[in-house]
């Protein structure tokens, strides 16, 4: 097996090349399941793929500890996105023709995923992703899965709270990211069914670094009660920034694209009273002992934590941990690595209980989670709590 040392040495010299391609495991074929996965390490989505990357290793290197998988270990090859969608669709091309994987994890962004997904389906092999977009599972694609909630999830549960805090006038800012443009049309088409009007709706790109022309549009629309921001990356800690900066003294919601200690540290104390949809993995001290999660999570977040430090912790390396878990468990019940068996089971998985709640698949829905799967929280002294 590839030492530690060297598997960090390969990180390194692969980052100043914008690729990576690690192997965890013996490079035997007939001994290894290959595990291909492609994630924005590096970049502007950084806070994305690095947890996911390590959630990978260091559960890849626990299974094969125990004795891998059908007797056979795990070897994982990556390579960084950057969240480009072109270098997604190289690199994946490469592990499908070249390392010829066995199964495909990763595209930590939905513009990857989305860009991918093409050439996922053509060559028929089991793919979970770890992005957001309702897109990704809606038309269901046969080879295609994903672990984190939906964007629809996500305005849905925003204007679930906003309802019972009384706010039905909103403004809405999102970036122009894959993520962000797909929530704010999917926000705009779930508003009227919660009463929810959108006075105003301004934009902004992956590279702009001060919002403070379309908040202060926000800001001079009158009965404007709250304030919205679908996105992912530094973007939305900018308006956090800009949005304290200016006055603005309505709520501010975030989206679970921010649902890691990172986005408090860059927003620092503008962060206070922002509210937002993530899975139960960021308050997993704080779940009652009754909660079916409560075990997963609490386990993940100290051995993510004893290794990497506790503010590491996020949704993110979550969505890895759940889509490796799902696809070792569809192995061990399909009893072999044939690709359409190990789809077939994936597809008929029950009761999964993850990091992102207890998932079902089936062949109608290939992300398996339902509206409850989301907790409300609301940052407080730069930690999360639960909204009742």
């Amino acid at each position: 097996m590839t030492s530690v040392i060297s598997r960090r040495t390969l990180l390194a010299a692969a980052a100043a090349f914008g690729m990576l391609s690690v192997s965890v495991a013996p490079a035997s074929a007939a001994d290894t399941i290959k595990v291909g996965t492609f994630l924005a390490v590096t970049g502007p989505a950084s806070f994305l793929g690095d947890p996911e990357l390590k959630t990978l290793q260091m559960y890849v290197d626990k299974i094969n500890d125990s004795g891998g998988v059908l007797g056979k270990k795990l070897e994982l090859v990556h390579y960084d996105t950057a969240a480009d969608p072109n270098k997604a669709v190289t690199f994946v091309k490469r592990l499908l023709d070249q390392d010829e994987v066995d199964v495909l994890l990763g595209g930590s962004a939905s513009g990857e995923t989305l860009a991918v997904m093409p050439m996922v389906e053509k060559a028929e092999i089991p793919y979970i992703s770890f992005a957001g977009a309702r897109k990704i599972v809606d038309p269901v694609q046969k080879w295609t899965f994903k672990t984190p909630h939906t964007d629809t999830m996500a305005c849905q549960k925003i204007f679930e709270d906003m309802k019972k805090r009384g706010l039905t006038k909103i403004g809405m800012i999102s970036g122009t990211d894959g993520f962000g443009a797909s929530m704010q049309a999917e926000c705009k088409a779930e508003a009227g069914k919660y009463g929810v009007n959108i006075l105003v709706d301004e934009t902004y790109g992956p590279k702009d670094t001060d919002m403070t022309a379309q908040l202060t549009k926000i800001k001079a629309t009158a009965g404007v009660q709250a304030v919205l921001n679908p996105g992912f990356g530094q973007g939305p800690a900018i308006v956090t920034k800009n949005f304290k900066q200016l006055g603005l003294n309505v709520p501010l919601y975030q989206s679970h694209g921010v649902a890691s200690k990172k986005f408090i540290e860059l927003a620092g104390d503008a962060a206070e009273g922002v509210r937002l949809p993530a899975a139960a993995l960021l308050v997993a001290d704080k779940l009652p002992d009754s909660d079916p999660q409560k075990k997963v999570v609490t386990a993940y977040t100290a051995e993510f934590g004893a290794k990497y430090g506790a503010e590491a912790v996020s949704t993110f390396g979550g969505h890895a941990y759940d889509g490796l878990m799902l696809i070792v468990d569809a192995y061990k019940r399909a009893g072999s690595t044939d690709k359409a068996k190990v789809r077939d089971a994936l597809e008929a998985t029950k009761g999964y209980v993850g990091t992102g709640g207890v998932v079902t698949f089936s062949a109608t829905d290939h992300m398996g989670l339902d509206l409850s799967a989301f907790r409300m929280l609301e940052i407080r002294h730069g930690d999360w709590t639960l909204v009742n």
